[in-house]
């Protein structure tokens, strides 16, 4: 929990109100919430398995209206946005729990759009702020052309996002102002005469943030689709966009195993259990120096060891031959995994570090104003600190695990494309053991104790 993190080594106050979530979340039968999230999943795959039928992952339309602002207008308004957020981290303060670009980074969109975009599809599509610029630079200087990045697939956003992931989770200070500001400007020209280069039809594949949110979107009960100047609003089954998606690639997969791999690795990272086995002592962390080696080499090998359990269970299911062709489908089922964890893990900082951007949009320099008219310390984290507050918090998590979950295995049976139940039966029983197992890890990571 990144956002309570910084405020543990900022802030006394929110420093004691994470020791209190921690220390009530304790006291609830967590564990009998890992046994019983198990059986859902299990129950889940054993009764589709039985009856033999599964959902439909229907879709229909709500409405079909006119684009309001064309997807470049929007696109140069976020792009001023942008530099403005730049300008803010460069001269506002340098408290991260007071600056704005910070809190939005990390908490407005890293997180709270990423619950937005699971419930209501891809909004980053009309708010990414290199589309606009790419298309108006590109017909300036004459270019029409590409240089070749399209060829390398998903790899620019893998390495890309591999980057960000370990600036959050690793580097020693993703949250001061001045230093974010410094990365998020360089990151944003570099995308910018990258896009210029090879046309802006190239991003979902070359920008990280444009991928992920083109991933965890499509499991969304509510979406768009976008024809020239119109929009159809759709609404179906979490999921329905998963069966429409193409198998992915080699380089697809690679970045949809490291968005899971990331976020689980970032609460692992934080756990007594972790930084025991660094020699660390978790009551008295020094801080991320100590640890900066050790977690820049364990977050690629995590990586690695997340793809090779995913794609071992894959194979184990599979007669031989068949692997080559059913990987990529049945990758598609781990999208609603990845997205579930991500709004279970942040939550908490959602909860917390939303109200400090609130309050930093109230006056975003520092100032001294009241743009929104809020009152001083009106910040608070007492729900954190009562039993009944937790244990909503906790609710909502373990909700969104094992909803995750259960889509995913209900995604895996229909993207098998195996007709042949003692077949299906096969496929299936590595895929949902090491489901099973993903439920119990990601609940472990939410209850464990942390010291980071």
């Amino acid at each position: 929990m990144r956002g309570l993190r910084v405020a543990l080594l900022v802030v006394p106050g929110a420093a004691h109100a994470h020791a209190s979530e921690r220390a009530v979340l304790l006291t609830l039968p967590t564990g009998w919430y890992l046994i019983g999230a198990a059986l859902v999943v299990a129950l889940t795959a054993a009764l589709a398995l039985l009856a033999g039928k599964l959902p439909a992952f229907a879709a229909h339309r709500l409405l079909d209206r006119r684009v309001f602002l064309p997807r470049g207008v929007t696109s140069w308004i976020c792009a001023a946005l942008f530099w403005g957020l730049v300008a803010v981290g460069i001269w506002g303060t340098r408290d991260p729990l007071e600056n704005l670009l910070p809190l939005t980074v990390w908490t407005v969109i890293w997180v709270g759009l990423t619950l937005a975009s699971v419930l209501l599809g891809n909004l980053w599509r009309d708010l990414e702020p290199w589309s606009g610029p790419v298309r108006t630079i590109r017909r300036l200087i004459g270019w029409r052309g590409a240089v070749g990045l399209s060829r390398l697939g998903h790899l620019p956003a893998t390495f890309g996002y591999l980057a960000f992931a370990w600036f959050e989770i690793v580097s020693l200070s993703p949250a001061d102002p001045l230093v974010l500001a410094r990365a998020a400007a360089a990151y944003y020209v570099l995308i910018l005469a990258l896009g210029v280069a090879e046309g802006e039809d190239w991003l979902p594949r070359g920008e990280f943030l444009t991928a992920y949110f083109a991933v965890v979107a499509r499991i969304a009960p509510f979406w768009a689709d976008y024809a020239p100047g119109r929009v159809t609003v759709m609404a179906g089954w979490p999921g329905a966009q998963v069966l429409r998606m193409a198998p992915p690639g080699p380089s697809a997969i690679a970045f949809v195993t490291l968005v899971l791999a990331s976020v689980s690795f970032d609460g692992l990272h934080e756990t007594f259990w972790w930084l025991v086995r660094l020699g660390v002592n978790p009551l008295e962390f020094p801080g991320r120096s100590a640890v900066y080696g050790a977690n820049s080499l364990a977050l690629v090998l995590f990586w690695g060891l997340s793809a090779a359990l995913i794609l071992g269970a894959i194979r184990l299911g599979l007669p031989s031959g068949a692997f080559r062709r059913a990987v990529g489908p049945m990758m598609l089922s781990f999208v609603p995994i990845a997205a579930g964890y991500h709004v279970a893990h942040y939550l908490v900082a959602l909860l917390t570090d939303g109200q400090y951007a609130i309050a930093a949009l109230n006056d975003p320099f520092g100032a001294g104003r009241s743009l929104l008219g809020l009152p001083d310390h009106w910040v608070s984290f007492g729900f954190l600190a009562t039993q009944s507050g937790v244990l909503a918090v906790w609710t909502a998590q373990f909700t969104a695990i094992v909803v995750a979950h259960v889509l995913a295995v209900l995604l895996s049976l229909r993207l098998s494309g195996n007709d042949d139940h003692a077949a299906r039966v096969r496929t299936h029983v590595p895929m949902t053991l090491l489901m099973i197992a993903y439920t119990v890890f990601g609940l472990w990571l939410l209850s464990a104790p942390t010291g980071a």
